[in-house]
């Protein structure tokens, strides 16, 4: 009996030592108001009880309807919660899982277990079991990974500095002669200089948007928005949520979303969110 309880504890350590390293590269724990195991919203205070003890716990919580911009735009910064209802008519049993943006189990918590009838005091005591699992050794803290090292980064060439380089090397002279015993003559040649230049291709996204109707116009992945010119004005990416895309404006990224019947653009610029309400005909 000694044994096993040794072996058990020896396991639990080292899951939660391994998941220690794995947790650190997410930023975020995403939490859904409604768990697929329940069949209303917040059931037994489900979702409230999971945001706090994680948050209790050193995570950044969030729920799945006030995503952060930098999550909204890169989902893979976080792990969505699930909470599994293994219960029977004895006990209430509950399993925390995790899963990352390509929806692969990054972790699973230990089974949490209550004996109460209440549900509502049930589910309380038994996720705070569960949560056991990410206290004591695990030590959560946040470590972003590392960027691509600027050697590996792709070159960009520039044409404008090329016809420079080319101008301002010194010209060699090609001499064309003709010797014969009537007559010597030579002729310079010389390159003359090209009025070639490259067409500057205009970037849309990089413009300010101005008031007026846009027309959705279906593509790939989600919908370009287009004036009354017609000119494309944004470019769309459709993500996992209803009525909220990615896109780029500006040169940075922003989002897209449906609030109250309207469509917004929320950007950042200045270091401050920025908030711009749009006239979209889909």
């Amino acid at each position: 009996m000694r044994s096993r309880l040794l072996y058990t504890l020896l396991f639990v350590m080292v899951v939660g030592f391994a998941a220690h390293g794995q947790l650190n590269d997410y930023k975020y724990i995403i939490v859904p108001k409604k768990f697929a195991d329940f069949k209303g919203v917040n059931k037994h205070q489900t979702s409230t009880l999971v945001k706090y003890y994680f948050t209790q716990n050193g995570f950044t919580a969030v729920y799945d309807d006030a995503l952060p911009l930098d999550l909204a735009t890169n989902r893979c910064l976080g792990l969505v919660a699930e909470l599994l209802d293994e219960s029977s008519m004895f006990s209430t049993t509950v399993i925390i899982s995790l899963k990352d943006c390509k929806n692969v189990e990054v972790f699973r918590s230990a089974e949490g277990k209550s004996k109460v009838k209440e549900y509502d005091q049930a589910y309380k005591e038994a996720i705070q079991d569960a949560f056991s699992s990410f206290s004591g050794t695990m030590n959560y803290q946040y470590q972003p990974k590392e960027e691509v090292a600027k050697e590996d980064a792709p070159v960009t060439i520039s044409f404008k500095d090329d016809v420079k380089k080319v101008v301002e090397k010194p010209e060699e002279k090609v001499i064309e002669q003709k010797s014969t015993l009537e007559e010597q003559v030579y002729k310079s040649v010389e390159p003359r200089p090209s009025n070639i230049t490259k067409a500057v291709e205009k970037n849309v996204e990089s413009e300010p948007l101005t008031s007026g109707l846009l027309y959705a116009q279906p593509i790939e992945g989600g919908f370009q928005l287009v004036d009354s010119t017609p000119k494309v004005v944004l470019k769309l990416q459709e993500t996992s949520m209803d009525n909220i895309f990615l896109t780029q404006y500006m040169g940075s990224s922003a989002m897209v979303f449906q609030k109250e019947g309207k469509w917004f653009l929320e950007y950042l610029e200045n270091g401050g969110k920025q908030l711009k309400e749009l006239n979209i005909k889909f």
